[in-house]
């Protein structure tokens, strides 16, 4: 099976094991992603590029993390050979969205540009709080958190990798270059 980088994403690390059967502990790259519980397939990412093929047997939520059996891998011992190996999943594998929502992958990396200040960064992280989810963005006024709201979000635009927002005075750090 050949698949391209556009049809495959990044959806964790392997972490860790769990008990004794072969249990691997994945951390999402997103907060509360439970799209690996529903994969028919994975596939995970060695330190050296090479990719395998996965057929999950049971996955779960555990503490912030998922825990997930794959066939083939019985023991504490084969699952420890895979720590620190990346878990990519397939694209047609994740449900559909609801108009106006994202996928952590789909927005990684954006470029991002504020009505009144332009440029301010691109957008490196994401975080969930009890209210609403915070975009980590890195640019010219340093780190800018931005609450995930629909009055500082005006437009993303997936093709161009490009989020349009209106932030508030106070949210973006005061620069002497401006």
């Amino acid at each position: 099976m050949t698949l391209s980088e556009n049809e495959l994403f990044d959806f964790g690390t392997v972490v860790g094991v769990h008990g004794l059967r072969g249990e691997l502990k994945i951390a999402p790259n997103a907060p509360a992603s439970g799209s690996l519980i529903s994969a028919r397939s994975i596939f995970l990412r060695d330190r050296n590029g090479a990719i395998e093929l996965y057929v999950p047997k049971r996955s779960a939520p555990h503490k912030g993390n998922l825990l997930l059996r794959l066939e083939g891998v019985e023991t504490v011992e084969q699952a420890r050979m895979l720590v620190g190996f990346s878990v990519l999943m397939q694209q047609v594998d994740l449900p559909e969205l609801p108009v106006g929502r994202y996928y952590w992958h789909q927005l990684q990396g954006s470029a991002v540009f504020d009505r009144q200040r332009g440029d301010i960064g691109f957008l490196q992280g994401i975080f969930s709080t009890a209210a609403h989810d915070i975009y980590e963005v890195n640019g010219p006024f340093g780190e800018v958190l931005i609450p995930v709201v629909d009055q500082f979000i005006i437009e993303v635009d997936l093709d161009s990798k490009r989020i349009q927002v209106d932030l508030p005075e106070g949210l973006i750090p005061e620069s002497d270059e401006n």
